[in-house]
């Protein structure tokens, strides 16, 4: 009996190490270990290419500052120069850097330039930016409405009666009771 007991923690013994074993195992098996943890790194200002295409020339220096945000670098040195600076370094990838320079003289923007800068927010998505096949399809279709609308109104124009009732409906007459119209 007793060796009964003995051998039957040692098989029980042995299934729990190998069961062990095998989900620590497993556990390795992905291909993003995650071992050292490293944190993505981001600093600056984030600025897309609609930001870009808002500035003009003659603009203030408090509405480039609502268009573009407030510039990460200020010389106090050089105060008619703001710099827009970004730079990411994702825990495992490479890393991304782009600069945009903005010039005034006196309180007036006169020049910018820099980097190409993306057409979407960092949340949208992990892409470089570029216009993708689904975004210019998406273009397409609202060329194509623009068109199907405007060829409408050229059908119908601005000024022709297409048949919409605006008129009031009448209100059933009740027997016995005089017609009055209430009041507007």
């Amino acid at each position: 009996m007793v060796t009964t007991v003995k051998s039957f923690f040692r098989t029980w013994r042995s299934s729990l190490a190998i069961g062990f074993l095998a989900i620590s195992l497993s556990a390795c098996g992905g291909t993003k270990w995650g071992f050292p943890y490293r944190a993505d790194v981001q600093q600056g200002n984030w600025i897309t290419a609609e930001q870009v295409a808002r500035l003009e020339q003659g603009m203030t220096r408090e509405q480039v500052r609502f268009v573009l945000g407030t510039p990460i670098l200020q010389d106090i040195f050089r105060t008619n120069r703001w710099d827009y600076v970004f730079y990411n370094q994702p825990g495992y990838g490479e890393p991304e850097e782009r600069q945009f320079t903005v010039w005034f003289e006196g309180d007036v923007l006169v020049r910018w330039e820099g980097d190409k800068q993306p057409n979407r927010q960092p949340f949208q998505s992990n892409d470089t930016g570029s216009v993708d096949e689904t975004e210019a399809r998406a273009a397409e279709r609202e060329d194509d409405t623009a068109t199907e609308n405007t060829s409408r109104e050229e059908q119908v124009g601005p000024d022709t009666d297409i048949g919409i009732n605006v008129e009031q409906p009448q209100r059933p007459q009740i027997p016995g009771q005089t017609n009055t119209e209430p009041l507007r």
